[in-house]
């Protein structure tokens, strides 16, 4: 039985004691929250679970191996360094720090003390994204040309992080997961309308094999849209995360060139064939992903989404923030 402490129960943290609780040699020991609200909503749901104001509780008790931090990202950090430092493993939510320093100390902090860190890329065990990870490994697709999606909606405005470190995450760790490579060059624009942090945003990624990411992120959309291209030498696919009846769409089409005598002698030709919905897993993506991290801690397997995927996600995004600021593209430093 894996005792599991969470930290912070806000807009995400329900769905995370709910999962955690669902599995059976798991034990949700005890959830930390400054907001007595939110202490009573836990208690009002899982009246067994012992609540409490102190992170410290939390993180020294001898009774809890795993804590759960459910936080802003300002205190990922703090709090994921005492829970290791005490022997605890850590799943964290996305992003996974506000520096690649930070990561990079708690990466070398758990792997000295032999502790797994997962970080909450909870659309890694979509249904989707697992089925267009399979298409892509099999070789449906053939090499990849690009990745392209559009994450917007209208708010949720943060306080503490601009609209790529909230939304940009979730689309930086698919593509991570997918393309196997990590980037050469950042290039963000982006401009603050409402506050002081920006709230539209353009992401282009740039990896070697001359595969192009470009990712839309945006709190000022008068419409919500979750679409996401992937184009492949062979074939090309449509993921319409809102679509609850063909969420995947894979199109046999493409374009060759037939003949080399001259740049002005090319010819195209282009070809236009099936279209076919695979299906998709419905289980819940955070089920499998809790599921996951408890196996991790017990076979002592290191998750594909550890401290290391999720370093590198943070390494985009500084580049991005650099990018931003400075109007120009920044070379991105490697982690693998």
């Amino acid at each position: 039985m894996i005792k599991l402490g969470v930290i912070g129960y806000g807009y995400w943290g329900p769905n995370i004691v709910r999962n955690f609780v669902g599995h059976h040699d798991c034990k949700v020991v005890a959830v930390c929250d400054k907001n007595a609200a939110a202490l009573a909503r836990v208690l009002g749901r899982h009246p067994g679970v012992h609540v409490t104001t102190e992170v410290e509780e939390i993180v020294t008790s001898p009774e809890i191996d795993a804590v759960a931090i459910v936080t802003p990202v300002s205190h990922h950090y703090e709090l994921a360094k005492k829970a290791l430092e005490n022997g605890k493993h850590v799943f964290v939510e996305k992003p996974f720090t506000a520096t690649s320093a930070q990561a990079e100390e708690l990466v070398e902090l758990a792997e000295r003390k032999h502790l797994q860190i997962m970080v909450d890329h909870t659309f890694l065990f979509t249904g989707a994204v697992r089925k267009i990870k399979q298409l892509v490994d099999d070789g449906t697709l053939g090499p990849l040309y690009y990745y392209d999606s559009t994450r917007v909606n209208l708010g949720l405005f943060q306080h503490d992080v601009n609209v790529l470190w909230d939304l940009a995450p979730h689309d930086l760790s698919i593509m991570d997961y997918l393309v196997g490579l990590e980037p050469d060059l950042v290039v963000a624009t982006g401009s603050a309308h409402v506050n002081c942090l920006e709230d539209v945003a353009h992401l282009t990624v740039y990896f070697p094999n001359n595969v192009l990411a470009h990712i839309n992120v945006n709190w000022l959309s008068p419409v919500k849209v979750r679409t996401t291209l992937v184009g492949g030498q062979k074939k090309m696919l449509v993921w319409n995360d809102l679509d609850p009846a063909e969420k995947v769409r894979v199109y046999d089409k493409g374009a060759d060139i037939k003949t080399a005598l001259g740049v002005h002698q090319l010819l195209v030709s282009y070809r236009s064939g099936d279209m076919w919905a695979p299906k998709v897993e419905e289980l819940e993506a955070l089920q499998l992903e809790t599921r996951y991290f408890l196996d991790c801690i017990k076979d002592g397997r290191k998750p594909f989404n550890d401290g290391r995927a999720g370093l590198r996600v943070v390494r985009i995004l500084e580049a991005a923030e650099q990018s931003l600021k400075q109007h120009k593209e920044v070379a991105y430093a490697s982690v693998r």
